[in-house]
């Protein structure tokens, strides 16, 4: 199940990994992305800290971590192909986080009780 903050990012937990990327919503609504800043791989954020931002044609915005962790991955396809963001939002990840905190969960919207 995939849990969502409401600045439009989504976490899916799967085993000793959370997958961090941007709703469908927000795809939609920045429309054609052309860049993605990411972060670098053993980077560390706390929960609703500025992670690295997405650039489109229409306006720029920040990305924000929905759990605290440590980013052991990111999307470097991004780097080339931002647009994929808006192809396929709910498969193309931004980051996968590493020693992140369950508990945060709590904190943000169930994919059941999203609105996007």
């Amino acid at each position: 199940m995939r849990y969502y903050t409401k600045t439009e990012e989504w976490v899916l937990i799967k085993g000793d990994k959370a997958i961090v990327g941007l709703s469908k919503h927000a795809a939609d609504e920045l429309g054609d992305i052309v860049y993605v800043e990411l972060p670098q791989v053993g980077d560390s954020f706390k929960q609703g800290e500025s992670f690295g931002a997405v650039e489109s044609v229409k306006a720029a915005s920040d990305l924000y971590m929905p759990l605290s962790g440590v980013i052991s991955k990111v999307n470097e396809a991004l780097e080339d192909a931002p647009e994929l963001l808006n192809e396929k939002p709910l498969k193309e990840f931004l980051v996968e986080l590493t020693d992140f905190d369950i508990k945060e969960l709590e904190n943000l919207i169930k994919e059941s009780d999203y609105k996007g």
